[in-house]
């Protein structure tokens, strides 16, 4: 079957710039590259082709091809992270931070994620722009299988959008999502619950109301000596 748009598929690839991963959902890729995280989660992720779930150069690049076929694309900055904007970068002086930065150090500023390029004197120099943004990307990626079931639908946006395996139960009118512990503390969760309500919402017109529930289990008293 030919891939089109509106198709949920699993998708494995890795990204690179001049052959140099930068990212990837391969394990083993990430390992032999050295950019392998013990919290992340690898293996295929579950994407809606054409709904840029994935950046725009690649989301286009799998429409068309075949399941199980690897394939290759070069994407330029325009349909990857954009182009590098100068006046997104600013200079602040070393007073304005909480914490004296260094070449290289992530900061936030103004409500505003950058990174320390450079430091003069007594002002450093802040990008804002997206870490490849300008850059042109290679991906070489394979379409693993389509999902038909929207339970699997729906766990896998669930965990491309939080990054966490949420356990939910689907009735043809309801989404019941069981929240893990903590969970309210994730700045990504946090930053991402809307988009996921809204996604999880077009997945199956019959759906009703979607519902997070927490569960809280006493502690166990400690044993006696």
């Amino acid at each position: 079957m030919v891939i089109e748009n509106g198709v949920f598929i699993r998708l494995s690839y890795t990204g690179s710039i001049e052959g140099i991963p930068f990212d990837t959902t391969s394990e083993e890729t990430a390992k032999e590259s050295g950019m392998f995280n013990e919290s992340a989660r690898y293996g295929p992720m579950v994407i809606r082709v054409g709904s840029t779930h994935v950046i725009p150069g690649l989301d286009e690049a799998i429409v068309g091809t075949e399941v199980g076929a690897e394939q290759t694309v070069t994407v330029l900055p325009e349909k990857a992270f954009g182009p590098h904007d100068k006046e997104q970068v600013k200079v602040y002086p070393l007073k304005a931070f909480e914490k004296k930065p260094t070449v290289g150090m992530r900061i936030t500023i103004e409500k505003k994620e950058g990174v320390v390029v450079d430091i003069i004197g007594q002002r450093a120099l802040v990008d804002f722009n997206h870490p490849l943004a300008g850059k042109t990307l290679e991906y070489t990626f394979t379409v693993e299988e389509i999902v038909e079931d929207d339970k699997e639908k729906m766990t896998g946006l669930i965990r491309l959008f939080s990054g966490r395996d949420i356990e939910l139960e689907l009735t043809e009118e309801k989404v019941t999502l069981h929240l893990p512990p903590g969970i309210n503390y994730d700045q990504r969760w946090f930053l991402w619950r809307g988009t996921i309500i809204q996604e999880l919402f077009t997945i199956r017109d019959s759906i009703a109301e979607i519902v997070f529930m927490e569960t809280f289990k006493r502690p166990e008293k400690p044993q006696e000596a």
